[in-house]
């Protein structure tokens, strides 16, 4: 019996108890491992379904307006007025406050 899952297993295929036990042992492992990848499998892929959305067209990633030459953000209400140089590749301004905003959620929750 494995105490924290509760998980019983039992053996009687041999004459000798330690031969049983054995057995036994190895049954629960192999099946303690199985949970534990079960569980594992499961986290991931909550996580993955958590990070993916619906599709909806109000999950808006980021706003190119190119007639104000803005950039908006939304996932963490950032506004840059420099359109055409995020256009060009300088990337720096808006990847350092996603690396930013990112990394306090991360510090918020815990990870």
């Amino acid at each position: 019996t494995h105490i924290p899952t509760g998980m019983v297993v039992t053996c009687q295929d041999e004459k000798s108890q330690h031969k049983n036990k054995a057995k036994a042992l190895k049954v629960l492992r192999a099946r303690l491992l199985d949970h534990l990848l079960e569980e594992q499998r499961t986290e991931i892929s909550e996580q993955r379904k958590s990070q993916v959305g619906s599709g909806d067209r109000s999950e808006r990633v980021r706003t190119y307006n190119f007639p104000q030459n803005r950039v908006t953000d939304h996932r963490i209400n950032l506004t840059l007025y420099r359109l055409d140089s995020v256009m060009d590749g300088d990337l720096d301004e808006l990847t350092n406050a996603l690396t930013a905003h990112f990394r306090a959620e991360a510090l918020k929750s815990g990870q």
